[in-house]
């Protein structure tokens, strides 16, 4: 017996990839010892002493802004289902219990797993 395939949006297969990404290479990456820290310079037009946001950071600000349908900062239920990993643990995440989950949550927990 055969099962047809679902068809799979590439944001959904990009969402679940960069959750599992940042889930399991964090894990990862705290195993390992820090390499010594190269001399940088500061590069034009940045100010010094400013760091810049890593990529996996912006990253997952992407992924909240798409999900975010309705542009209000926060996320539903409904909004979180385009992300399955995150809709399956939408209650875990979801700390303060308003049943919405803030950037803050949402950064919060990809940074956890």
């Amino acid at each position: 017996m055969t099962h047809p395939l679902r068809n799979v949006s590439g944001f959904e297969v990009r969402s679940v990839l960069l959750f599992a990404a940042l889930s399991f290479g964090g894990t990862a990456a705290m195993a390992q010892s820090p390499a010594p820290a190269a001399p940088s310079s500061t590069p034009r037009g940045a100010a010094a002493g400013v760091q810049r946001a890593p990529a996996a950071t912006d990253d997952v600000q992407a992924a909240f802004d798409r999900a975010d349908t309705n542009r209000d900062g926060q996320l539903s239920r409904k909004e979180a289902e385009s992300l399955p990993a995150v809709s399956n643990a939408f209650e875990q995440i979801d700390a303060d219990k308003n049943g919405s989950l803030s950037r803050e949550e949402f950064g919060k927990a990809v940074q956890q797993r």
